[in-house]
């Protein structure tokens, strides 16, 4: 595998910034450094989580006291909540803008944006990304298409209402309720933009990680973080185009009067003239990026964990090439699995079939990484910070929402727990709470890396507990309300009588869910007050192997003062035998660690096994090691 190291013509001139001095703009808000960015896509995601946790609370409320009036709702949503009441038409909204939210502009740009920016170039030894300037252009789409998204709150009809994944005819017939007017239009444009925003991300880490290495790194010397940033981004660029086509026939179907996903559909007394169409076609072209998309949100999170895991576990990750042939099994079968989201729109059996084996293989990987992570904690010095802490959460959300995948997989069992509350249940602890783990351990444990100082860890603890036991208390017992047949996105559950008993449970979770965004208090303060006044960082406070903690603490635009360091081994050399520290970082060359060099670390390399061969022989205490 051939390795291009960057030489960066501005070497030179690192000593001296005097010649290009930065002004506010340019550095703060224009900002073309990846590390810069990398804070703007994290701290604009802490905000866009504050809002869509806000407006969760707002609809547990109306779940919980359906009947109720609660003064303070009118106060804050005006004509929406009249009387202190959310009307059904708002509940819809505030459902599929909180979805839209977390989903996109949380776990998607949030995630990868915040991440692959900073480490991508400072994991494999670049001086900055590919394009700085597409880059800064990446940002500033997304932080238009939050904006956009954010400003349907501010207009007569108010925002998009047909949920998250805007499903037809409620999307493509404006009349249909208020939502689907021009809300529904700012919702489709924010998403144009987002995906926009995606694809100059997902280039921009693909062509950096492929052509920008530093000497000596090649694809089996990567971290498993850069592997899930990689994979992701590939992900990425494959499947959300396949969203726009999709977005474009609806705005066709909107505005000019074609019917892509219309047909045979009466308002009221009138019937539309739309023949034709199908809103299958929609569901085909959404989930086809829907499903390689929870895998976008999930890979990040994952591959932080390996990481981190591996780190505060003092042991070399179990199985690493396992690791990533499982990433990259994940993404492979993640594109022929879109089809178990439609078990019910009256596919083919055979087709159903299909799609229910895919999903049931795509498992697989899943499991690996998951025994994996086990295997890596197994018995290891383990240091448990915040960090350590959340990436070990990860994993239990990984495995007790996976299970749930496996129910829903199942075609026949799926045509009862379809739209009910055991799929909100599923994806909220596999996908949702997994994630947002995984984001919250990479925040504790790259901070240093970011603002140059260190968090306080008795927040993070207090945080962590808060967070964990609310998650589980919110979602767990979702499970049992669709077992029982309890359907999504149902305004109240006073309708059917069936549902009654459950209003207590709802009551339950409304408050573990104002419990969890209580606890965020707790990480916001501990954010924003360490970024000014933290203990200060050491350069490598984790003790970790990867190149990033080899760079000085203070930013400079170019990651490292003269020659970029060069690699000489994989990254998780932890409590090697034979040797003094319980880490060697990528940088060591083997001819420093002769004492807990082992045969496999050359590589094939038949002079370097000679000369260890020769220092064993006149060394011969060294034989005891491993």
């Amino acid at each position: 595998m051939s390795t291009i190291a960057l030489h960066d013509e501005h070497n030179h001139d690192h000593a001296d910034h005097g010649h290009h001095k930065e002004t506010l703009i340019s550095k703060y808000i224009f900002s073309m450094d990846h590390k810069m960015i990398a804070k703007q896509f994290l701290i604009t995601g802490i905000i866009m989580a504050v809002i869509a946790m806000g407006l969760s609370i707002l609809f547990r409320i109306q779940l919980a006291w359906p009947d109720q009036n609660f003064p303070f709702l009118e106060t804050f949503l005006g004509k929406w909540a009249e009387g202190g009441r959310i009307k059904p038409d708002f509940y819809l909204a505030l459902v599929t803008i909180h979805g839209t939210i977390m989903v996109f502009f949380v776990l998607t740009a949030g995630l990868s944006g915040t991440f692959s920016n900073l480490l991508i170039p400072l994991q494999i030894g670049a001086r900055d990304m590919a394009s700085p300037f597409l880059n800064m252009l990446s940002y500033w789409f997304f932080f238009m298409a939050c904006v956009i998204m954010m400003s349907s709150f501010f207009i007569q009809t108010g925002p998009a209402s047909g949920g998250w994944t805007v499903y037809p005819p409620l999307s493509v017939v404006a009349k249909a309720m208020p939502g689907s007017g021009l809300g529904m239009t700012l919702w489709l444009v924010s998403m144009v933009l987002f995906v926009a925003s995606s694809l100059m991300g997902g280039i921009n880490y693909v062509s950096t990680v492929l052509n920008m290495r530093t000497k000596g790194m090649d694809l089996w010397k990567m971290p498993l973080t850069i592997w899930a940033f990689f994979l992701t981004a590939i992900l990425g660029i494959l499947s959300f185009p396949v969203l726009v086509a999709g977005v474009v026939l609806m705005v066709f179907d909107r505005s000019f009067g074609t019917s892509f996903y219309l047909s045979d559909i009466v308002m009221g007394t009138d019937i539309l003239p739309n023949e034709g169409g199908s809103p299958i076609l929609w569901q085909h072209l959404f989930w086809f990026l829907g499903h390689p998309e929870v895998y976008i949100v999930i890979m990040p999170a994952l591959g932080i964990s390996s990481e981190v895991i591996s780190v505060n576990s003092r042991k070399p990750i179990f199985g690493y090439h396992a690791m990533v042939y499982s990433l990259i099994g994940i993404t492979v079968l993640s594109f022929i699995v879109w089809g178990h989201h439609m078990f019910v729109t009256g596919m083919n059996p055979l087709l159903g079939g299909v799609f229910m084996i895919t999903t049931l293989i795509i498992a697989v990987p899943s499991a690996v990484k998951t025994f994996n992570y086990l295997a890596t904690l197994w018995r290891g010095n383990i240091r448990f910070t915040p960090a350590m802490l959340f990436a070990i959460g990860l994993v239990s959300f990984f495995i007790s929402g996976g299970l749930t995948g496996i129910f829903l997989g199942n075609a026949s069992l799926d045509i009862n727990l379809h739209d009910t509350y055991f799929v909100v249940a599923h994806f909220h602890l596999v996908m949702g709470s997994a994630a947002i783990f995984g984001m919250l351990a990479g925040v504790y444990h790259w901070f240093p890396k970011m603002f140059g100082r260190m968090m306080n860890a008795k927040l993070g603890y207090l945080h962590f507990w808060l967070t964990f036991i609310a998650a589980y208390l919110v979602f767990f017992p979702l499970h049992f309300l669709g077992l029982d047949g309890v359907p999504r996105r149902y305004y109240a559950f006073t309708e059917f009588e069936f549902m009654k008993k459950w209003l207590t449970v709802n009551v339950f979770v409304t408050w573990a869910a104002i419990m969890a965004a209580l606890a965020q208090v707790a990480f916001l303060f501990n954010f924003f007050y360490s970024i000014f006044k933290g203990k200060v960082s050491p350069q490598n406070p984790w003790e970790a192997n990867t190149l990033e903690w080899t760079a000085p603490v203070e930013h400079l635009h170019g990651n490292w003062p003269g020659e970029i360091p060069t690699v000489y081994r994989w990254p998780y050399d932890y409590s090697k035998p034979g040797h003094d520290a319980d880490f060697i970082p990528q940088t060591v060359p083997f001819s420093q660690t002769m004492s807990s060099n082992l045969p496999h670390d050359f590589e094939g390399n038949e002079e370097a096994e000679k000369i260890q061969q020769d220092w064993e022989l006149a060394n011969p205490v060294a034989e005891n090691k491993g």
